[in-house]
């Protein structure tokens, strides 16, 4: 039986912009029934709602109900003064004309992040956006700790303008900008791709390797300059990899062990996965590492390199294609047609050269405590060492993620006082 499609009503209520309206904003300590009250008073004067919005921050709630006015609003002021005192908050009242004034043009989601979060940073940023001619139209909080996030709805410039101007800032303020299109965007992403050393895990696997070899030295010179762009990365590869010949099979499992995720890795998963998000793993790193993170996090799609292994032993050889620079961006495209996904719905995270094709591919390509080469080219960076930061990005708070994991009787860290 299919579903009847919903029609406008023939005559839809008439809104000129110059009808007369009233603004009521009720300001005080939140407790409940607040609410409730001050819309039963409007309630009884046959008044239409046009817009409304509240908020309550740090247990003070701010009210603000945009309505329809009558011709004489003096007995309804009364009602509100009263109601006022017996509540013990403030109430006030302005007349006006119209509907909320329309946004801008150039629609811009801008999340700032810091650790901490200073005034002044904030101030630099909010001045920042008002030399750009936008307006600031809507402040909320992401999350409070273990660092501070705000998204910030910004309407009138560019985005692209924006993020250039923002970026700078950002910098010299020692906080994270990340400046996306406004609008539904954000909502459509649906494929998560990672790189792995030094992203998803802390550290870089072909440097555990060649601990065990005694060649630590030589290897983390060479992969240093690699993720700086600075090297061929298939090149130094075969020249790391060739450094840990003879090494037993079994030191693949020791490293294995010893790996630590990047803080908030799991929760990002978990969250995302909730929301029905695919997640791919790519890695210039060892198939031997990767596959099993997969199968531990729950990850729909792995990529990485080969080891030889003979007799137990590492060759020093590599098999087949090297994932390289392009090869990660091939895996990306790979990864987005098995799951039906879009480019423009995927999310790529990475933080060394090697990741910048990857990163160009994506619809949002994400700078994770990158190397200067690659923060200038992703879309957005973020310098905190917490991965699940990604989910602020995407318009997801913290205070929905505790409240996700406590429905699944999964407990958190109480936050600071």
């Amino acid at each position: 039986m299919s579903e009847p499609v919903s029609q406008p009503p023939s005559q839809p209520p008439s809104q000129p912009l110059s009808q007369p309206t009233l603004l009521v904003t009720l300001t005080g300590t939140d407790r409940p029934g607040l609410t409730s009250a001050m819309l039963s008073t409007l309630a009884g004067k046959g008044l239409t709602v046009i817009d409304a919005e509240q908020v309550v921050l740090r247990g003070r709630l701010i009210l603000g109900v945009l309505l329809t006015a009558p011709r004489d609003d003096s007995g309804l002021r009364t009602e509100l003064a009263r109601l006022a005192n017996a509540l013990d908050v403030h109430i006030d009242v302005s007349r006006g004309t119209g509907d909320n004034e329309p946004r801008r043009k150039g629609r811009s989601q801008v999340t700032v992040i810091g650790y901490p979060l200073t005034a002044a940073g904030l101030a630099a940023i909010a001045g920042r956006i008002a030399d750009t001619g936008a307006n600031i139209d809507r402040i909320s909080r992401m999350a409070r700790y273990p660092v501070t996030a705000l998204e910030i709805a910004v309407s009138g410039a560019d985005p692209d303008a924006l993020r250039t101007v923002l970026a700078l800032e950002g910098v010299a303020q020692g906080l994270d900008v990340a400046v996306q299109p406004g609008g539904l965007h954000r909502r459509t992403k649906r494929l998560i791709v990672m790189d792995v050393d030094s992203t998803l895990i802390q550290g870089e696997v072909i440097e555990m390797l060649a601990r065990h070899a005694g060649r630590l030295a030589e290897v983390a010179a060479v992969t240093e300059q690699a993720m700086r762009g600075e090297l061929d990365f298939a090149d130094s590869l075969r020249h790391r990899v060739a450094a840990l010949a003879g090494l037993p099979a079994s030191t693949l499992d020791q490293v294995y062990d010893a790996i630590q995720l990047a803080p908030g890795a799991r929760t990002m998963v978990r969250t995302l996965k909730r929301l029905g998000f695919r997640f791919a793993i790519v890695s210039g790193g060892f198939s031997h590492i990767t596959d099993r993170l997969a199968a531990d996090l729950g990850i729909d799609y792995a990529a990485a390199n080969r080891l030889e292994i003979v007799d137990g032993r590492l060759t020093g050889n590599v098999l087949g294609d090297i994932i390289d620079r392009p090869g990660k961006a091939v895996a990306l495209r790979r990864f987005a047609d098995q799951a039906g996904v879009p480019l423009s719905q995927t999310v790529a995270i990475g933080d060394g050269a090697n990741d910048l094709d990857m990163l160009a591919a994506a619809g949002l390509g994400v700078a994770f405590n990158a190397k200067p080469v690659v923060r200038a080219a992703a879309d957005t960076h973020l310098s905190v060492p917490y991965l699940d930061t990604i989910l602020y990005l995407l318009g997801i708070s913290r205070d929905e993620v505790e409240a996700a994991d406590a429905d699944a009787g999964l407990t958190t860290p109480a936050p600071p006082v």
